[in-house]
């Protein structure tokens, strides 16, 4: 993929790390790669925050770039693309765990479904395993 990165801003890890994954879009994106095990353009499409197609299309893109996402010819049909987060990516996932965390402590209105919540409040490390392991990566 011949796609740039975004300019880096300044050498500060945090704001390396904005530069990639800080937009609106792109954590929605992984989180549906890898914790809603999402797989196909429509399925992200499909989301409840309604990201528009060329968003999508753009961030799924800047992902592949960036070495968090691959993507493949189906082998059921081949016109259609499977995406799949990366090592990379799913070293992300502890990052991921604790945004959740911190939101549906703070912000009344955040909320994720019970067995994940539970999940989350008891059992953070089995939790980033099993989704490590859902996509065949320990």
């Amino acid at each position: 993929m011949n796609r740039k990165l975004p300019p880096r801003r300044s050498d500060c890890p945090i704001a390396c790390a904005l530069d990639l994954i800080g937009d609106k879009w792109t954590l929605i994106v992984l989180r549906d790669l890898i914790m809603a095990r999402k797989r196909y353009f429509q399925e992200l499409l499909e989301g409840n925050e309604g990201i528009a197609t060329n968003i999508l299309a753009s961030r799924l893109k800047l992902l592949e770039a960036a070495g968090l996402v691959t993507r493949r010819a189906d082998p059921a049909q081949a016109r259609r693309v499977i995406y799949a987060p990366t090592e990379k990516a799913l070293d992300l996932l502890p990052v991921l765990i604790e945004l959740m965390r911190w939101s549906i402590k703070y912000n009344s209105r955040s909320a994720a479904p019970g067995h994940l919540a539970r999940r989350l409040a008891e059992d953070r490390n089995g939790l980033i395993a099993e989704l490590r392991a859902a996509h065949g990566k320990l």
